[in-house]
Formats: C-alpha cells, structure tokens, sequence
C-alpha cells in the first residue's frame, strides 16, 4: 500500500482504527492530525467515539482558523497546532494513553529502548513534558518545549505520549514501538533484571548483500504460498506477534528457493507482490528481504524438515530474551509438545553467525530464542511455524503471570517420558 497517497481523512481513520483495535487508546482518548502541503491541519473530532469513527467524522483546520467538518476538532488540537509551528519537520502527530506508556508516565520514567537492536531508531530521541491540564495552553506549550529541543517523541507526565513524524505512518511506527518497549520492560522485570545492550550492539544490523535476478513467472505454488503467507503474517500482527514493521515469515517453494517477507513494509497490510523469492542464493530484482534472509537460507539448505521459519518479538517470551531467566517449556503438555527444549542463543547468531546457527534446528530443537534480538520458529508447515510462535508467547505469559500467585510446578522427569513415548517425540 502506498500510504502516502490515501487522504488525509482516510490515513485518520486506519491509523485510529489500528490503535483503538490494539487496546491502545480508549473511546474518548487520544487524537490524531495531519499538517498537509497546504497548511490545513486535518484531527480527530472531539466527543466522537473513537471505535465508531468514519471519515466524515475528521475535521479540517484551514490556516486562518476556518474549521470545515461535522464536529469541533479534538480539544487538544492547541499543541498539535503549536508543534506544527515549532517544528516545520514534523507533518503528523499522534497522542494517545496505551496503558503500557501511561504506566511509565505515572512514574515519570521513559521506556528503556536499548533491550533490543532497532527500538530506538524508530523512536528517535525520547523527552518527557511536564504535566499541565489537558488541553490547556500550558500544557500544548510543555510539550512543544521539549520538541523545540530536537525531540520527536515526548512522554507526557501522568498522562500518556505525542510523537511526531514526517507522515501519519512514521509517527505511528514509532508510538507503536515505544508501547512495545514499554510492555517488554514492564513484563521482564516482572520475572528478572532486564538487561541492555551495549552501544557497541546497538548499531543497525545490515542488510545481506545479494545479487539479483528477474523472475521468468510465478508457479501455482508459488502464487498459493505468498496468498497464504500474508493471511498468516496479518494474522500474526493482530495477535500482536509481530509489530508494522518487524516479524520475518519465509516459506520454502523447492530445495533451491523459498519466498521471505521484505524489510520495512507495514505487516498489517502486506500483499503477495510485496513478497520476495530467493533462489540460489538471488533475491528478486527491485525488492530487499528481512536482514535475517542468510538465516533463512541456511535453515532451508541444512534442515530439509524445515518448511517455514518465523522471526518474531513477542513481548513475553522476549522478556527471557532480554533477562537471564530461561524459559522452561515444561509446564504443560502442549508447550513441551510443540516447543520441546529452547535453547536461548547469543546475541547476534541470527545475522552474524547464521551457517553455525542454522545447524541446530533439527527436529529436537524446533525454537530457540536470541539474547536481546528474537524468537525463532520454525515447522514443517506455515501453520505449524505459526503454532510454535503462538504457544511459545501464550506459554511465556502464563509463566510470567504464574510469579504472581507461587512458586512454578513444572512437569517432572516420568511426566516428560510419558508424554515422549505417547506422542512418538
């Protein structure tokens, strides 16, 4: 989807309907606006619910105060007009209160964006605004100070996040990873001490360097499996499995080519001809496949059991990625079933050592996590992939609700045997 040429009217609307269907705004909270190429400013209507908007609810502010629409703009439409006029950069807004951020607001404290590679480069610099009443001048001037100052996203004291962006998507990539982040934190310390990653660590992994070909057609199975992959990765997004941006699926065509998603295309609406084949060590001309592809390829070449492979960062299973607690997959059948031992891997084996790390995913060892980077499913089917993944955050977020009432019985040693020669493990 080329994003930037919907309406304004209509980029409200998806982004708002996104938010309020992810659980991170309610009906009356949050509000969003548009600065377009003739100075009108289109926002959220005030008092519309916000699970119920339309795109005749939007409202247009003309440059001379002049609102066009069926409703008043949003009451806090004062900073959105006063970070337009500070900073020119900036051409959307996003303002919302996702539990996770609203949390870190209360105890005036920013999320921590180095668990992970990539997290604060979609965030850019984080500031924090002093609190005033909503939708005063005060408060639209307390957040525009600290963009003034170079920030372009500003947690709100008891309150919730603004963040700015060169377009409506942008900013939304970055409030969508900073609740992320936020989540991620909150869950790790719930079993541990996060730990983060090193400035050394944190510069942006690069993306593998391939030749190109020009594919001659697309078979009938080629064309069923991209179909397939992309029910699969919008449904992993509204599962909150993978976020706009991140979560790699690939699926393998025959023993020389395997189809993966691209890097840095919005997962939620991701179609079939965004898709990539690699073949013989070639990807399809004009398109880049996720930075972990040499791992996919690997998989595929070494493990001829292996049919799809998924790269995700679901928020609780990545809370023993980013902890030094292990994750034990035997507390119930299901999860040692699909799951059997994981082994967590050091930071880096995705991308810097993909040959050696590909060698471990025999059938015994179908998942693994990575230190401070990522889970990694794989299966003999897409669904199978899918299902690991699944299980793997459901089963972590058990466990990590289960420190909250006692201590974890896992299944012991006759259990585990019992469960081995049933299921012919």
């Amino acid at each position: 989807m080329q994003f930037e040429l919907v309406h304004p009217a209509d980029q409200i609307l998806m982004i708002m309907e996104r938010i309020y269907g992810y659980g991170m705004t309610t009906t009356s909270g949050g509000n969003l606006s548009i600065l377009d190429e003739n100075g009108d400013i289109w926002i959220t209507p005030a008092g519309v619910d916000k699970g119920s908007l339309n795109r005749n609810d939007m409202v247009c502010v003309k440059p001379d105060g002049q609102i066009i629409g069926n409703h008043k703009p949003s009451s806090e439409y004062p900073f959105h007009e006063l970070i337009y006029r500070k900073r020119p950069d900036i051409k959307a807004v996003v303002h919302a209160h996702p539990p996770a951020l609203v949390a870190f607001s209360i105890v005036r404290k920013i999320p921590n964006l180095h668990l992970l590679p990539n997290d604060h480069l979609i965030c850019g610099e984080v500031g924090m605004a002093e609190y005033a009443l909503p939708g005063s001048t005060q408060l639209g001037e307390n957040i525009a100070s600290v963009f003034e100052q170079g920030a372009t996203t500003v947690m709100l004291e008891n309150h919730g996040v603004v963040i700015g962006g060169t377009d409506l998507f942008e900013a939304f990539k970055a409030f969508e990873t900073l609740e992320f982040c936020a989540r991620l934190e909150i869950k790790a310390k719930r079993i541990g001490h996060p730990v983060s990653l090193t400035p050394e660590r944190l510069t942006a992994k690069p993306n593998a360097l391939m030749d190109e070909f020009i594919p001659e057609g697309y078979s009938t199975k080629e064309r069923g499996i991209r179909a397939e992959m992309c029910k699969f990765i919008q449904r992993a997004y509204d599962q909150k499995l993978f976020t706009s941006t991140q979560g790699t699926f690939s699926q393998r065509i025959d023993k020389d080519s395997f189809v993966i998603t691209p890097f840095d295309k919005d997962r939620k609406y991701i179609s079939p001809e965004d898709l990539v084949r690699i073949e013989h060590g070639r990807k399809e001309a004009g398109k880049t496949p996720s930075r972990s592809v040499r791992l996919h390829e690997f998989i595929y070449a070494k493990q001829p059991h292996v049919e799809s492979i998924i790269i995700a960062h679901p928020p609780n299973i990545m809370a023993f990625a980013v902890t030094e607690c292990s994750f034990d997959s035997k507390t119930i059948p299901e999860s040692y079933i699909l799951l059997r031992n994981i082994p967590k891997l050091p930071y880096g084996a995705a991308v810097l050592t993909p040959e050696t790390t590909a060698e471990g995913f025999t059938k015994e060892t179908p998942i693994a996590i990575v230190e401070n980077d990522c889970v990694i499913a794989t299966g003999n089917s897409l669904l199978n992939a899918f299902d690991r993944l699944e299980v793997a955050e459901y089963s972590a977020k058990a466990v990590i609700s289960t420190r909250s009432l006692g201590d974890i019985v896992s299944m012991d040693a006759t259990k585990i045997k019992e469960i081995d020669v049933a299921f012919k493990l």
